[in-house]
């Protein structure tokens, strides 16, 4: 199984954070993303239940002609054990969309590398 982790596009400052939404470069920053994950073809879009990494989710699952899945799993605090548990069994090929510093401690996790994510990094794990 092929992981794209996604730390969610560039979003508006705000209170409450729950309801910040992407910037208008976070959003040209997400079409970019869906554009180039559409090519990986993936099973699966699930993100964050919040609203930066949902909007950030559906521009990438639109891109691949799919519906976008929020998933609590994948909220602020989000462990390798929870995004392996939200991928289970959704194909070969899935789009993860979460949170800073989580991405960087999840893929610290799954590969031994530290990743530094800034908005709208990408990065590809094998499982």
């Amino acid at each position: 199984m092929r992981l794209f982790l996604v730390r969610h596009a560039e979003a508006a400052p705000g209170d409450p954070d729950e309801l910040r939404p992407l910037t208008e470069g976070g959003r040209a920053v997400a079409r970019a993303l869906g554009e180039k994950l559409a090519g990986e073809h993936p099973d699966a879009v699930l993100s964050s239940p919040l609203l930066r990494a949902r909007e950030t989710a559906e521009q990438i699952a639109r891109a691949a002609e799919i519906e976008a899945e929020p998933d609590e799993r994948l909220a602020p605090g989000a462990t390798a054990d929870d995004i392996k548990a939200a991928i289970a069994g959704r194909g070969e090929t899935v789009v993860a969309v979460a949170h800073q510093p989580d991405c960087s401690a999840i893929v610290l996790e799954l590969t031994g590398r530290d990743i530094p994510f800034t908005a709208g990094a990408v990065y590809a794990v094998d499982l």
